[in-house]
């Protein structure tokens, strides 16, 4: 017996990633498809500009599309929680109204830092998870929100997590965003054609406050937020998929370079130890040529939801640089969600 999921904001760029990685997966199933007024009624595939590189689920195309709201949702199907992929904007107040009734996973940005939500990476904080009762306990709901972070937000914290046994202390980053993860039509091709786009609205104030949270440990019902330094430089470049980043830390101890890399390789999470069905086997992985990781040749690393990291090097000002690489769409968006998913199935907690 399969979970049922709704998914709203479907036909958008995230929403379809979702629909791509919910295709014959061996829990959940798809149930409902909700977009705006304007796609409502339709057929999803008269609905939906389809933009992945793989052929729409044949299935998919001849469900109907409903409106986001609740009863809507309830008349189409019997739901057992819900992916949101709805923009930032609007995701606030539907996903609390969902959220009475429904478990809720979302990738938007609206209830990311309130002190009784959960901001997860499954491999990196799966013990923010107890948030949820308090939520549920504290705002009278059936259900509950739990949220996964920004998509160059993912990718960093997870390669931060094992540095912490050195004991973390300040971490400069800078990064080269996908084309993709400003959503589709996304950035005008005369804006970003040879040009790069030194600016991405709200971007580095994510990075900076999500990852105090993420790296926070949970005490009392509250995440105390990590004692560490974060400092973000964000930019837009021409490339389709897969965010590029360089990172600078200081430790309190010196390891050497090769025990930061066997620190990476050896990394695992509660995904790996309970086989989750999302869950890479490696969540990070090291590259040792001088030239990687590369977007075009490494974002598809453990079907796009591995961590992939390389040119790991001392550094003369902080104590260790490199760079890593993630899928912003997958890992950094419709991945994240339903490993969260799946590890809150597993624990019980839906």
């Amino acid at each position: 017996m399969k979970w049922k999921v709704a998914i709203l904001g479907a036909t958008g760029a995230v929403g379809q990633r979702f629909i791509q990685l919910l295709h014959n997966h061996p829990w959940f199933e798809i149930e409902v498809l909700a977009a705006s007024e304007k796609s409502a009624g339709k057929p999803y595939g008269k609905a939906c500009n389809w933009i992945l590189e793989c052929d729409m689920p044949r299935e998919v195309a001849e469900m109907p599309v409903v409106n986001i709201d609740v009863k809507s949702v309830e008349k189409a199907g019997n739901v057992d929680f819900v992916f949101s992929a709805l923009p930032s904007d609007i995701a606030g107040p539907v996903e609390e109204e969902f959220a009475k009734t429904y478990p809720v996973f979302s990738k938007a940005s609206a209830h990311r830092l309130e002190e009784d939500v959960p901001l997860l990476i499954p491999e990196v904080n799966p013990e923010h998870l107890e948030l949820v009762k308090v939520q549920k306990e504290r705002r009278r709901w059936d259900g509950f929100i739990s949220t996964d972070p920004n998509c160059s937000t993912i990718q960093l914290a997870i390669t931060l997590k094992p540095l912490m046994q050195f004991g973390l202390k300040k971490v400069i980053v800078s990064t080269m965003q996908a084309l993709s993860g400003a959503g589709f039509p996304g950035v005008p091709s005369l804006s970003i054609i040879d040009n790069v786009l030194p600016y991405i609205p709200g971007e580095e104030e994510k990075i900076e406050q999500e990852t105090l949270k993420i790296l926070g440990k949970l005490h009392k019902g509250k995440v105390l937020s990590a004692d560490i330094q974060v400092s973000a430089s964000c930019n837009r470049v021409n490339v389709k998929d897969g965010h590029l980043e360089c990172v600078f830390v200081e430790l309190e101890r010196k390891p050497s370079i090769e025990e930061v890399k066997e620190t990476f390789k050896q990394f695992k999470g509660e995904p790996q130890k309970l086989k989750l069905p999302s869950a890479p086997e490696n969540p990070i992985v090291v590259r040792e040529e001088l030239d990687r990781p590369q977007p075009r040749l490494d974002r598809e690393e453990g079907k796009g939801m591995s961590v992939v990291v390389g040119r790991i090097r001392e550094d003369r000002v902080l104590t260790i640089k490199y760079l890593c690489l993630g899928h912003n769409t997958i890992r950094g968006a419709a991945g994240a969600g339903l490993l969260s998913a799946e590890l809150a199935a597993k624990k019980g907690y839906m």
